[in-house]
């Protein structure tokens, strides 16, 4: 198949904005919770529709009186909580339009969002985010006028500044909007040269928004709990956010994912959202502490009956008696402990910003967690594809949602058009011309369409390395592979002009320790171990597994085990933890170097 166009399920309706969510929500007679808040005691307080939608309005009025207009951009820097959410949505009922920043932006990062938006004002969450906010702005001598921060404080400013604003004057702001208007400006991560700023509007976020509440009512159901996690400057956790209020879905926010598990055994979502390397580290956590407690082969069984009770399922069918009886033991004895962890009410996960891979797919499925894996840019409004409790193929990121199409070109490009894709790029109409080719936006990401119009995505078109030879290589076939061993944290593939294929591999931090004391080792340091004959031999058995899927041109024939792991603190990983290939090769081009210096290593 070479094009899937899906008609939407919930037609626009013009006089609309994302603000009537919460007009909609509040005026239920059920004032459903919306939001909950951790209280002083540390218990989660519910935060209703009504009380949401009255302090978004004082907030509003504050920043109408603090002179933001209609269409003015204001900037939001925070970790992800509850108060991103309700300045989000003030700065939308005043007319306005938000510019995230990554909370771990540098000056000149954040001297870009403002100064290339044009930005008037900002919000920081704490004193130390405003302190960053103003030397960026004084470097820059940008007109940005105000810097208010997102504490009980700083916010009362604004509510008690607002209290000469009319209610009549607020809704005609807060109406004033259509779908055409621009809601917000969000700058691309960055992996490759300086962030562009994606025009999304109204439209993108209620189209979006009304027509997966739409497909998927099995997870946006009422009553239903998500916990957001995920920084919410990025697209993906945006999205989920307005989604979550036009289908009345309680979230509540933790802004630090270490603090995760005690957090969902708390708060007992029904619903998680996370990036692939979330999902690995979770299995590779049970499977390194497994190993830690002697239950390694016990784990790792049940992880087989897992992946085979799932993969069972494919395409109608089902598991004989054996595997049934096998994954009903381990559901005893392994499965219900993991779903316990994660709060005990999960049943549904949504997974984005990077291929998941069917091994994590079809286990997280036999342990009773349905990973719904989907795709998407910031370019549009995040989800293009997903797979739905009732349409799901592991192993692929799905069929387009209702309102959205998909397209493969004639070079395996992926070309998408419909309600979630972006009005264009901010004060770039060359690289307008670039991307769209009448109506369809060029993805840069490379896929195959099934017959029954499920995505699979195959590689990343910047990212295609050429040998020497000319053969292509998609990294990420391989990449994925490798890096979803517990030991491996990070992988790169090279090979660019080069006579073979390589790879740059870092070690998981929290696994080495319990790994080298399985293996008889002395404690080792990241650099130490990178030189541990054991551990070497441990990385080139994963790497055999991984070339086993490829051909032998595409295969990784020599490796390295860099002496740091690729993280966002170094540079290396963007806040929605892809990898800067570029800084990378930058960083350890002399790596790279010494790989093809040595002698040619022999064809696998």
């Amino acid at each position: 198949m070479r094009e899937k166009i899906v008609p939407p399920l919930v037609p626009h309706a013009v006089a609309r904005n994302t603000t009537d969510f919460v007009v909609e929500q509040a005026e239920k007679p059920s004032n459903p919770p919306l939001f909950a808040r951790r209280d002083a005691s540390g218990a989660w307080q519910d935060v209703r529709a009504k009380d949401f939608r009255a302090d978004v309005e004082r907030i509003a009025k504050g920043l109408m009186a603090s002179g933001i207009g209609q269409g003015d951009r204001v900037g939001v820097m925070a970790r992800t909580c509850y108060e991103w959410v309700l300045v989000d949505f003030a700065i939308w009922f005043a007319g306005a339009v938000s510019v995230p920043i990554y909370e771990t932006s540098s000056p000149s990062q954040i001297a870009w969002n403002l100064g290339n938006s044009g930005a008037i004002a900002a919000f920081g969450e704490t004193a130390s985010h405003e302190d960053m906010i103003r030397i960026a702005v004084d470097s820059e001598g940008l007109a940005v006028n105000d810097v208010w921060q997102m504490t009980p404080a700083g916010l009362d400013q604004l509510r008690a500044a607002g209290a000469r604003i009319s209610d009549e004057e607020l809704e005609e702001r807060r109406s004033a909007a259509t779908l055409d208007s621009l809601a917000t400006i969000i700058y691309t991560s960055g992996t490759l040269g300086r962030p562009k700023g994606c025009e999304l509007t109204h439209g993108n976020f209620v189209g979006l928004s009304e027509n997966t509440v739409a497909a998927v009512r099995e997870v946006f159901t009422p009553g239903a709990k998500t916990i957001m996690f995920l920084p919410l400057a990025h697209v993906f956790a945006r999205f989920i956010s307005v989604l979550a209020v036009a289908a009345g879905v309680q979230v509540g926010h933790t802004p630090d994912i270490k603090n995760l598990l005690p957090d969902l055994q708390s708060f007992q979502p029904t619903f998680i959202l996370a990036v692939p390397r979330v999902f690995e580290k979770v299995y590779n956590s049970a499977l390194t502490r497994a190993e830690n407690e002697g239950r390694g082969k016990i784990f790792a069984a049940a992880a087989d009956t897992a992946i085979a009770w799932s993969a069972a399922h494919d395409d109608g069918g089902k598991p004989g008696l054996g595997l049934r009886l096998r994954h009903a033991a381990f559901d005893a004895l392994v499965y219900r402990k993991l779903r316990a962890a994660m709060g005990g009410h999960i049943r549904y996960a949504v997974s984005g910003g990077g291929p998941l891979g069917k091994r994590l797919g079809h286990f997280f499925h036999g342990i009773g967690l349905l990973v719904l894996e989907g795709y998407g840019l910031t370019e549009t409004t995040a989800p293009i594809s997903v797979n739905t409790p009732h349409r799901v193929k592991i192993g692929t990121v799905g069929a387009p949602l209702p309102g959205n199409a998909v397209r493969i070109a004639d070079d395996g490009e992926i070309l998408t058009k419909g309600v979630c894709v972006m009005r264009g790029y901010y004060e770039l109409p060359e690289l307008q011309a670039e991307t769209f080719t009448d109506g369809w936006f060029h993805t840069g990401d490379i896929g195959e369409l099934d017959p029954d119009g499920f995505l699979t995505i195959t590689g990343r078109k910047k990212e295609i390395i050429v040998t020497a030879g000319g053969k292509n290589v998609a990294p990420a076939q391989l990449e994925d592979q490798i890096r979803a061993d517990a030991l491996v944290s990070q992988v790169v593939v090279v090979g660019e002009g080069r006579p073979f294929i390589a790879a740059l591999v870092t070690l998981d931090e929290e696994a080495l320790p319990g790994w080298l004391e399985r293996h008889g080792q002395p404690a080792l340091s990241i650099a130490e171990a990178g030189d541990n004959v054991l551990v070497r031999e441990h990385v080139q058995a994963v790497i055999d597994r991984a070339n086993g899927s490829v051909s032998k041109a595409e295969a990784i024939r020599a490796f390295r085990v860099v002496p740091t792991d690729f993280t966002e603190e170094s540079g290396h990983l963007t806040p929605s933890l892809k990898v800067k290939r570029a800084k990378v090769m930058s960083d350890f081009g002399d790596v790279v170097e010494q790989i093809y210096s040595a002698p040619k290593p022999t064809a696998v």
